[in-house]
């Protein structure tokens, strides 16, 4: 689809209203992203790429649901997603979003004189949205899938009949140790910076639900402390704070007290899934089912997975 076919199917899905300043961004795997004005307003739209089977129904939903649980996100201002999306203006599903401005890039925002002021307040904002995100009752987006995380990357794992010593440890850990389950929520699966779109002021948005799902609540806030989305901090969330931070952020905002032994446990899992979640990248690649550069050189982060785990389990993370 040319830009100016593009231009006028964004504007048959907006009403007629006028669309210019198209510009192609960078983009993941499984979607195209585009800024562009309709009219005075600045939008995002985010459009399932050709030849991906997923749909983008689940995810307008629980970001519809989001927003309305006062999660910092942007607002969803028109979609078409669904089997008939392929007959929709777009030829594929997608969605049109509120344009929010802020960074993503962890570099910049750890580094930058810019976010000297939204660093030390970043952990608390992120607690906030966490809370808020987990006390949106499940129901409200009944597609979400609920899938216990063990068994869904023990079975990915196996998939690829590779021996990963350092992951069968993991495993067995993880089997060793599993918390009592506490309750279930609406959980973001990827909540990151990387993911969190920041400004001087703080956080502004949180991004990429693609991976949204049913889960224990805490499961984001191990995620939240996984080493790898430090990007060589030594401060445990996110690069930016303290665990007691982030506990008594979330403990203040949801009224639920949080057990530091589980939010380890999940942490855990949280290094593991990403040791094959680069597997599963560097696989799309090697098979040519997507060809990237970026998706080959990923397979180098395996090694630096296994390694964290060891730091994990002896408690030197």
């Amino acid at each position: 689809m040319s830009d100016a076919d593009l231009s006028a199917a964004l504007s048959t899905a907006l009403g007629g209203a006028p669309v210019s300043n198209l510009q192609r961004l960078s983009g993941g795997a499984s979607r195209q992203t585009w800024s562009f004005s309709a009219g005075d307003r600045p939008l995002i739209l985010q459009r399932q790429r050709g030849g991906d089977a997923r749909d983008m129904t689940v995810e307008v939903d629980v970001l519809r649901a989001a927003h309305a649980g006062r999660v910092a996100v942007p607002a969803v201002i028109a979609s078409w997603t669904g089997a008939d999306a392929v007959d929709g203006p777009l030829g594929a599903s997608f969605m049109i979003l509120e344009h929010v401005d802020g960074e993503t890039i962890a570099r910049k925002i750890l580094r930058d004189d810019t976010f000297a002021a939204a660093r030390p307040r970043l952990t608390a904002d992120c607690a906030v949205a966490l809370a808020r995100l987990h006390a949106i009752d499940p129901g409200t987006v009944p597609a979400l899938a609920d899938t216990d995380q063990v068994e869904l990357y023990r079975a990915a794992l196996d998939t690829f009949g590779r021996p990963h010593p350092a992951f069968e440890l993991a495993f067995r850990w993880l089997q060793q140790n599993r918390p009592t389950p506490t309750r279930r929520s609406v959980v973001h699966g990827d909540f990151r910076l990387g993911n969190l779109m920041v400004g001087p002021d703080g956080l502004r948005a949180v991004l990429d639900w693609e991976l949204a799902h049913v889960g224990d609540p805490l499961e984001d806030l191990g995620w939240l402390c996984v080493k790898a989305w430090r990007f060589g901090s030594g401060q445990p969330v996110a690069g930016v704070g303290s665990y007691d931070q982030l506990f008594d952020a979330y403990e203040r905002e949801s009224g639920t007290a949080v057990d530091a032994d589980a939010v380890r446990w999940w942490e855990v899992l949280g290094t593991l899934k990403w040791g094959i979640m680069c597997i599963v990248q560097t696989q799309s690649h090697l098979s040519g089912a997507v060809r990237s550069h970026e998706l080959a050189a990923i397979g180098r982060r395996v090694c630096e997975n296994e390694y964290d785990l060891f730091l994990a389990l002896e408690g030197r993370w």
